[in-house]
């Protein structure tokens, strides 16, 4: 259905996979394209409970590609960058969680799409220390900036002054010093990676949708508010889960001492 991207989805969860292998996955205008159309699918499909964005072959992303950006003008290069920036900020945006399962490199580009979802799992190395995924923010060395809103993501995450030494020195790093320094959630064998993405969009599938939704909202929205605008919001939010069928079934079965919940999204 996608030139770029394959698509799929088990049960609740979606998972899209940049496949242009033979690029390492390179973001490129078609794949800018592709996942655009894959995130209006997204949007629209009241059944998914959480999506999955992964790479085929050996790279997650290896970067936007340089072989499309290097005759661009600056004009051509402006209108890129709001591209690929707009397409990760809907991700970002997305109401249901979403979890990068970084395979192998993930440099540029490819570090800035991961960071715009909720959760980054990454594969380490194999048994020789070879392979397992790589983050970077390599643009300077090419003489670029971040353009996919890089400089805005990467310090959110691992605090301004790691962001700087990261984007200024062009570093690539590994899964267990991103984990280190809070870019990566978890690290696994790479053969367990996927399973491990999908266990854990599996358990957040299994709770109330609404309250997944809010608990997300009230976390993001938040974090550009001070803390009595905070509280403010997710006071507002917690009381609308209360106007819920969902939240009737939850506490119903905890009071019932019911394992098995019938949510129902409303």
């Amino acid at each position: 259905m996608y030139e770029t991207i394959r698509y799929e989805k088990k049960g609740g969860i979606g998972i899209a996979a940049i496949n242009r292998p033979q690029a390492m996955n390179a973001i490129n205008s078609a794949v800018i394209r592709d996942l655009s159309q894959v995130i209006a699918e997204v949007e629209a499909d009241t059944e998914l409970r959480a999506l999955i964005i992964t790479g085929e072959g050996r790279a997650f992303a290896a970067g936007a590609d340089i072989s499309e950006m290097s005759s661009m003008s600056a004009l051509e290069g402006r209108d890129f960058g709001r591209r690929g920036s707009a397409l990760f900020r809907r991700i970002e945006k997305l109401e249901i969680p979403t979890i990068a399962a970084v395979n192998g490199f993930a440099l540029g580009g490819g570090c800035e799409l991961s960071m715009a979802c909720d959760i980054i799992l990454a594969a380490g190395p194999n048994a020789e220390g070879k392979g397992g995924a790589k983050f970077g923010q390599p643009e300077v060395g090419l003489g670029i900036t971040p353009g996919f809103s890089g400089t805005q993501r990467l310090p959110r995450r691992v605090g301004a002054a790691k962001a700087k030494e990261l984007i200024f020195s062009g570093k690539v790093i590994g899964a267990e010093e991103a984990k280190a320094m809070g870019l990566v959630n978890e690290v696994y064998p790479a053969e367990e990676l996927m399973d491990a993405a999908v266990a854990m969009a599996k358990s957040f599938a299994v709770n109330a949708p609404i309250a997944v939704k809010y608990s997300k909202a009230c976390i993001d929205r938040g974090l550009q508010m001070d803390i009595d605008d905070g509280v403010a919001l997710e006071n507002e939010l917690f009381a609308l889960c209360f106007a819920t069928e969902d939240q009737k079934e939850g506490m119903s079965a905890f009071l019932e001492k019911r394992k098995e919940k019938n949510f129902q999204n409303k």
